[in-house]
């Protein structure tokens, strides 16, 4: 999927998480930046999770500062997978 300009999904109410890409240029991979108030139990997995769906959308060239409330896995995903398809022009049927 290509991404053309900033978006953003989510808030940064309680158990949600607010997810802003950017596209990069061809090459310079995924650089994400993650704050969550529960960084040290499940820090680790929220990046394999945002890893996972990236890959799931073919994403490769994007930054990524995701700010997590609380989030549960099934609301970042959409928060995520929202947030890309807004950069990409997709709009939703």
């Amino acid at each position: 999927m290509i991404l053309k300009e900033k978006a953003q999904a989510g808030t940064f109410e309680s158990s949600d998480i607010l997810i802003m890409v950017e596209p990069l240029e061809a090459g310079a991979g995924r650089k994400i930046e993650l704050k969550s108030i529960v960084m040290q139990q499940y820090g680790d997995d929220i990046l394999q999770q945002l890893h996972r769906e990236l890959d799931a959308l073919g994403v490769q060239d994007v930054r990524i500062i995701a700010n997590d409330k609380g989030a549960l896995a099934l609301t970042i995903s959409a928060r995520l997978e929202t947030a890309i398809k807004r950069s990409a022009g997709i709009k939703a049927s």
